[in-house]
């Protein structure tokens, strides 16, 4: 019954946390192409409030910045449970071999790595899109002092 146990367990840490973290790393593409839409489309004219047109611009790219920040998280978690899978085979047996622990945290250590690769687009992304908002805003702003004069 354990063994079923453990192998529930590593099933639910691949298709788990690996698929969270492709959904996020999907989420972020997705967000990034629609926010870089809409930049482009974006016509400052039609807004009279500053407040207004920064609330549209910045709408979900807080969403970019939490995937950024936490997909290592998640993929550190999936290392620590893949560890403690391993070291908990490894008791089971009752006997140590390298090549079987260091399989099985090399297989662990997958889950950090694709945290990071998920993380560091996203918070390139993030930044380019707040860059993107700062420009926009700046134009805006431009714009109202030619309209003061």
């Amino acid at each position: 019954m354990e063994s079923n146990i453990i192998m529930y367990a590593e099933v639910a840490l691949d298709y788990g946390v690996m698929g969270l973290l492709i959904l996020m790393s999907i989420v972020t593409l997705w967000l990034f192409m629609e926010r870089m839409m809409f930049y482009k489309s974006v016509r400052i004219s039609d807004y009279d409030n500053r407040d207004e047109l920064e609330m549209d611009l910045t709408d979900n790219i807080s969403v970019i910045s939490v995937i950024g920040s936490n997909a290592p998280y998640v993929g550190l978690l999936g290392t620590v449970i893949g560890i403690m899978l391993a070291f908990y085979t490894m008791g089971d047996v009752g006997s140590v071999d390298a090549k079987k622990i260091m399989v099985g945290l090399a297989i662990a250590l997958k889950a950090t790595a694709m945290g990071l690769i998920v993380a560091m687009p996203a918070i390139v992304v993030y930044t380019l899109l707040l860059r993107k908002v700062e420009k926009i805003l700046t134009i805006f702003d431009i714009a109202q002092a030619k309209k003061v004069k």
